[in-house]
């Protein structure tokens, strides 16, 4: 509806359609509240797009009790107080919400009761097309309440982690992430501030040489294993569901969780360890290098030249008198930079 409303006022990011109000109705609404009243010709003029566009607007406000007919003329409109209309809708649609999730409760349990009897055969469900995919993807996200379990290759296959918004929304929810990454994953320039942000949000990452599968576990309930056909290239998902199956994906994830190295990174994204008198910059280099990446992988990442890196790390061991960086990661553990 009216595309030109949209299209003029881009920088007016729509909020309100979580209350039920499309863009243009929105736009309307914020145009109306500006002024006494407004005719659809006036309003029209306001925000760029046709009379009929801005008729067919004023009409769905007035429907929705956001707009009434001014007393000076049935062709003009004024704006129902916000703090009583949009109130009213927001009222409306918690108590809508609050319904789904009472009949959301109630089929949860109708399929529990049916998730015992599942024979072999309805233990995994078979997800075909990267659409379809991503959208399993973030659905099990958004319906996590307690912990996400997760292994990221470094190829990526349907969503990448920059991209991922439903692991933010749902971190943000109090939802605890465990995220083991495969280190070729930092070849990828800019793949430390992603970590980073991952990090300072509340989430836990560990590095590990290589893992067999994509994978993401959710409440240790459901899983979905990515698939990738590197000889068709296509991409599909497995979703499994409570049995012996997801008991040793489960079990994968534990050991591997153990023997990862954690990606040692402070609330702040910072490398911890400057408080013992490392610089910020040597900290971070150290915190990569025990994650197992080359000397240019942690100049990829931190923005350095290879040379630097050596440099810095050769400096590092000249302070504490060490040979080989074996013996600097002693140090470095012992004086509490790591």
């Amino acid at each position: 509806m009216a595309a030109g409303l949209a299209g003029r006022f881009v920088w007016e990011v729509p909020v309100l359609d979580a209350l039920g109000l499309d863009d243009s109705e929105e736009l309307a609404y914020r145009a109306l509240v500006e002024v006494p009243s407004y005719d659809a010709a006036g309003l029209a003029e306001r925000l760029s797009c046709h009379p009929l566009d801005a008729a067919r607007s004023l009409a769905a406000l007035e429907t929705l009790g956001l707009a009434a007919r001014s007393s000076s003329g049935t062709d003009r409109y004024v704006a129902s107080p916000p703090s009583v209309a949009l109130a009213a809708l927001a009222v409306q649609r918690e108590e809508a919400l609050r319904r789904a999730q009472r009949e959301i409760e109630t089929l949860t349990e109708v399929y529990r009761g049916t998730d015992t009897d599942r024979s072999v055969s309805d233990v995994v469900d078979v997800v075909r097309g990267p659409k379809a995919v991503g959208q399993r993807f973030t659905q099990l996200q958004m319906s996590a309440r307690e912990e996400v379990l997760g292994f990221v290759k470094s190829d990526i296959a349907v969503v990448a982690p920059e991209e991922n918004t439903a692991e933010d929304a749902a971190v943000t929810r109090g939802v605890r992430y465990q995220v083991l990454i495969e280190r070729s994953s930092f070849d990828r320039p800019g793949y430390f501030a992603i970590a980073s942000d991952s990090i300072q949000a509340g989430e836990e990452v560990r590095v590990v040489p290589e893992l067999p599968i994509r994978l993401l576990i959710v409440d240790r309930r459901i899983a979905l294993v990515e698939l990738l056909s590197e000889s068709e290239r296509s991409i599909g998902a497995l979703i499994v569901h409570r049995s012996g199956m997801l008991d040793a994906l489960l079990a994968l994830f534990d050991r591997l969780w153990r023997d990862g190295i954690p990606l040692m990174l402070g609330a702040d994204g910072k490398v911890e360890g400057p408080r013992s008198g490392v610089p910020e910059l040597d900290a971070r280099i150290l915190g990569l290098l025990l994650a197992g990446l080359t000397d240019q992988a942690v100049a990829n990442q931190l923005g350095l030249s290879m040379r630097t890196v050596q440099r810095r790390v050769r400096a590092l061991m000249d302070r504490v008198s060490a040979d080989t960086r074996l013996q600097l990661g002693f140090h470095a553990a012992r004086n509490g930079w790591l």
